[in-house]
């Protein structure tokens, strides 16, 4: 077997595993440690507001929050994020206003970047600026928990106004993004025609986070090292290498043969296999997203309800449990998953009832059935086989699906809020605020960036409008069960099932812990002594 090189001089090149990773660091020092990971592919991008593929990965090392989670520690000293506590990060107090409109936050003073600039409210105001410009993610969790502006209130403090009152605010600042940027860096490389350095971004970082990119080699490679000015705990690894490696047998083959540390998202199958192999360790997250097939209503014939009710009674859940998920996943009975207080199933009638789609469809005028594109891609493990069997179970119904792979880039770009032009097509999106409120407003609001299918049913908006302005719980989730209620009826999705998000690792690597985001942070993790 193989071994890991956890170890190599500053300076000289790393060698993983017979030589099949080797990379010219030139940085003079004492001895490193490195973590070596094996991805789909290298990050497209460092823009938290602009994700493309392996994204999100990486810019979650990178850009830290004003606030975040509390850690909580087991009897086993196993440490795992409380929800239900929010404490200071880059900022380390703040206040609020009675009418819970205004917030002042006070930054920790001597936070730098690998720049060398500290961190100040400019920076915060800027990068917060930068999001309501770019009018995607960011903006979109401004608008979700009520942000109308950000405003410096002196070198350490900075103060965000609220249209109204919120319940999310808080933890939407736990969020990587808006990141909060070292914008001296990036106004260093920004132009007349590109005033906010969106393309210095796409293959630089400039952030306060623990890592920063020292090198970029598109489809083969990117190294991160540490940020020697880092404010926290120094990380266990001083480098990080992450390698494209588009086959995923060939991931699992580096990482049974100990030439890397960690695998970027192994599909189920690779995880069962995992599981009986003594020399890897598998980690599971409860599943938080819903691996769903959309139907957009402004194309026929799913601008029809009875259709697309129609495909849900066709569709044998416990069937795609076993076929696709081996029994990892969970049954999806609404779009907000059951671990989120405020889940509603109890509207949920959608058995498998083949007679009864048959019936729907003839109702709806398609007594013959009729012929349908199925878009999918390798954004996740799950989309093909799932394409695959739906396909499968909708010919019994009479309905022809063909499916068809595209890029992930093309399914990003082809669901962004401005085109939706894809008629039915598989997407998951897990909400990475675990609340009710935002999860709707991220997957069934007409303005919510994750929507995709152009859904939109005023009532539902009316309702989840209303309950990001309160903060009476029992209101809120009461207006959260009707909107679930109605969703369902309109039935824009295909239900399946949530699955399980696992990452694949040395048996030695410890530190793990489950982020809403589903993404590990380099920062937690260490080889065990």
């Amino acid at each position: 077997m193989m071994t890991i090189w956890t170890r190599a001089v500053r300076g000289a090149a790393v060698v993983v595993g017979a030589g099949i990773l080797a990379l010219g660091l030139g940085v003079s020092g004492a001895l490193a440690e490195t973590l070596v990971l094996a991805a789909p592919g290298t990050p497209e991008g460092f823009d938290g507001d602009a994700l493309r593929p392996q994204t999100q990965n990486v810019v979650t090392q990178v850009y830290e929050p004003l606030v975040r989670y509390g850690r909580t520690t087991d009897a086993q000293g196993r440490e795992s994020l409380d929800s239900s506590v929010i404490e200071g990060h880059l900022a380390e107090s703040w206040e609020t206003s009675e009418d819970g409109k205004r917030w002042v936050f006070t930054l920790r003073q001597g936070i730098k970047s690998p720049h060398g600039n500290e961190l100040t409210a400019a920076d915060v105001v800027w990068s917060w600026n930068k999001s309501f410009a770019q009018k995607r993610t960011g903006n979109f969790i401004a608008r979700v928990s009520n942000v109308s502006g950000v405003e410096e209130v002196s070198r350490y403090e900075v103060a965000f106004t609220l249209s109204a009152p919120s319940s999310i605010f808080l933890k939407a600042l736990t969020l990587y993004v808006p990141g909060i940027y070292d914008s001296e860096t990036v106004k260093q490389h920004a132009t007349a025609d590109d005033p906010l350095g969106l393309t210095w971004l796409q293959e630089h970082t400039a952030g306060f986070g623990a890592y920063h990119l020292a090198q970029l080699r598109p489809g083969e490679q990117a190294v991160f090292v540490h940020n020697e000015n880092y404010f926290g705990e120094k990380p266990y690894f001083d480098r990080v290498i992450y390698r494209a490696v588009p086959s995923g047998a060939s991931r699992v083959t580096l990482l049974k043969t100990g030439q890397v540390h960690w695998i970027e998202r192994p599909s189920v199958q690779q995880v069962v296999d995992l599981r009986k192999d003594d020399s890897v360790k598998v980690e599971e997250a409860v599943g938080v997203a819903l691996a769903s097939v959309r139907m957009n209503g402004t194309f026929k014939p799913f601008d029809d309800v009875r259709v697309r009710r129609a495909l849900n009674y066709a569709i044998d859940q416990d069937s795609l449990q076993e076929a696709v998920f081996q029994g990892t996943g969970s049954i999806a009975r609404s779009v907000v998953p059951s671990v989120i207080e405020g889940y509603d199933d109890s509207t949920f009638g959608y058995d498998h009832d083949p007679a009864k789609a048959k019936a729907l469809l003839a109702e709806a005028g398609y007594a013959e059935g009729f012929e349908v594109e199925l878009l999918y891609s390798d954004m996740n493990w799950w989309q093909q086989p799932m394409a695959i069997q739906i396909a499968d179970q909708l010919r019994d119904a009479g309905v022809t699906v063909k499916p068809t792979r595209i890029t992930s880039s093309d399914m990003r770009s082809r669901g962004a809020p401005a085109v939706q032009d894809m008629p039915f097509f598989a997407f998951q999106n897990p909400p990475i605020v675990l609340d009710p409120v935002y999860t709707m407003y991220l997957l069934a609001h007409s303005k919510g960036v994750s929507n995709r299918s152009r859904y939109n049913n005023p009532e539902v908006d009316r309702l989840i409008d209303a309950a990001r302005e309160t903060l009476d719980s029992g209101k809120r989730l009461a207006m959260m069960r009707e909107a679930q209620q109605l969703w369902l009826a309109d039935a824009p999705w295909i239900m399946t099932l949530y699955a399980s998000a696992f990452e694949a690792m040395a048996p030695n690597i410890v530190g793990w812990m489950d982020y809403p985001d589903t993404h590990e942070r380099w920062a937690d993790l260490s080889i065990a002594k």
